[in-house]
């Protein structure tokens, strides 16, 4: 989820680039002298890279474990704007890519680093007053990345953020030279994507779930219209509750939750981002005590289930919280 921020920092006029390194599992198909183009789109702005990225610096924590997933420690120059904890089976690769800045990214910070090409999961981390905008980038000579799932109407209609999920996962594994180790991710989360949609298959009705974020200044934030929460709804045969608000994570009362009165809840756990609301146990505790979802029976009957709240963004983690879900359903009696 994305809250606006005002760093205020302009961006440098100048960015040096490296040359690059083939990964040991996925040696490119042609030598780096006769090598061709590498080009791939990324929400409508076409990326050509003559070399292989070896300074590549992330904006969020999705896209570092993505490239974390892929095997790109090496490759990369910088992370920044982490929410929770790197994901355990990316820990000792994690302390390998040096930590630019927790929070989110200044032009500064990525002028220092040097990088051959930026990721991010979200076009807004693109913008004058954090890294820049991806023009300013371009005018540079520095590619810029975004999420296929951040931009869907540019990407394809017809497809799903999972099916925009596993695009990225292929123009990144391209870039990088990588594909087969891609190839093999897209296959294995393509697998779990499935065995949701057969467990979907056997729900009981179409239950209603609301997906709650987080809680700031005391109001929820849940999932809308749209995004990979909907999608993961549909998946298990369940409807969120919020699909007609045409936004990713709106601000909403306790009192419209209580209005739509779900059949369940999932909420999202992070405890690290240390802010009130944050993690899953302050927001069992909220739903508790107002009196008005006190009275609901998914908090009544504890029809609540509990995920990893950075998987509620579409990530490489998120076909965990999709598992998550298919078993919490059965736990709650939704899965026959």
């Amino acid at each position: 989820m994305r809250h606006p921020a005002r760093l205020g920092v302009a961006l440098a006029l100048a960015f040096s680039a490296v040359g690059c390194a083939a990964s040991e599992d996925d040696a490119p198909s042609t030598d780096k002298a006769g090598a061709q183009a590498t080009t791939v789109t990324s929400c409508g702005e076409k990326l050509s890279f003559a070399d292989q990225p070896e300074r590549a610096v992330t904006l969020d924590q999705s896209s570092t474990e993505t490239l974390l997933e892929l095997g790109l420690a090496d490759r990369m120059a910088g992370t920044s704007n982490l929410k929770t904890k790197v994901g355990q089976e990316y820990q000792d690769a994690y302390t390998k890519v040096p930590v630019l800045s927790p929070e989110i990214l200044t032009g500064e910070q990525l002028r220092a680093a040097t990088p051959d090409l930026v990721v991010s999961s979200f076009t807004d981390l693109y913008s004058k007053d954090r890294v820049g905008t991806r023009e300013e980038l371009s005018e540079l000579d520095l590619p810029s990345y975004v999420s296929a799932v951040d931009c869907p109407k540019q990407n394809g209609p017809g497809k799903t953020p999972f099916d925009l999920l596993f695009d990225d996962y292929k123009n990144l594994g391209k870039v990088f030279g990588v594909e087969g180790r891609a190839t093999k991710l897209i296959e294995e989360q393509r697998a779990v994507v499935e065995k949701a949609a057969e467990a979907g298959d056997e729900v009981k009705g179409e239950p209603t779930v609301v997906w709650l974020y987080s809680v700031y200044n005391g109001l929820p934030y849940v999932a809308g219209k749209g995004g990979m929460p909907s999608e993961m709804s549909k998946l298990v045969g369940a409807k969120n509750a919020f699909d007609d608000v045409d936004e990713d994570w709106p601000e909403v009362s306790w009192e419209e939750i209580a209005d739509r009165d779900p059949d369940f809840i999932v909420i999202g756990d992070l405890p690290e981002r240390g802010a009130p609301g944050d993690s899953a146990e302050e927001k069992r505790a909220m739903m508790r005590k107002d009196p008005v979802m006190s009275k609901l029976t998914a908090v009544r009957k504890d029809r609540v289930i509990e995920v990893p709240g950075i998987e509620m963004d579409p990530s490489v983690r998120t076909v965990n919280t999709l598992r998550l879900l298919t078993e919490g359903m059965k736990d709650i009696g939704y899965v026959r």
